[in-house]
């Protein structure tokens, strides 16, 4: 699958459908007929919108884990906890289930945003916050993680 680019202001309605925006469509045009997997983030306090393809590949890794290792059933056990498997319907809405937009403090102002290889689906007021966070030195973090001298990426 092709890389995703963009960031968009939607709005959901009173059911919970987010009209998808048109060049995030277009993007996962090729995957849209494979559904979703709609998931909490780790990090943040949003939700994570994982193609098919991109999800099978992720559970694949997570799959070669030692289940017989407590903290790896409970890493698989968290990540995978309110994880659903969402289409996109022939009006170009996705539904967000009631637990993840309660997870993500999902109110009728939303922003969808590409990270890479998935889409984050943020509450508004929240995504401002992460983006304007005054703790995070955006310098000095680019510097951290793509500042290495191995190529211009930080790519060896």
């Amino acid at each position: 699958m092709d890389l995703i680019t963009g960031t968009y202001d939607c709005k959901v309605d009173a059911k919970g459908r987010l009209m998808m925006p048109i060049a995030i469509k277009k993007q996962l045009s090729t995957v849209l007929q494979d559904g979703f997997v709609l998931r909490r983030s780790v990090f943040q306090q949003c939700l994570e919108l994982y193609p098919m393809q991109e999800w099978q590949l992720l559970m694949q890794k997570m799959n070669k884990l030692n289940k017989f290792k407590k903290k790896n059933n409970d890493f698989i056990r968290r990540f995978t906890a309110g994880a659903k498997m969402v289409e996109v319907d022939a009006n170009g809405r996705l539904l967000i289930p009631k637990d993840l937009t309660v997870f993500a403090n999902i109110s009728k102002n939303i922003v969808v945003a590409s990270a890479i290889n998935i889409v984050e689906i943020w509450d508004k007021a929240l995504y401002e916050q992460a983006i304007n966070d005054a703790t995070v030195d955006f310098a000095d973090l680019a510097e951290q993680v793509m500042g290495q001298d191995e190529d211009a990426y930080g790519v060896s």
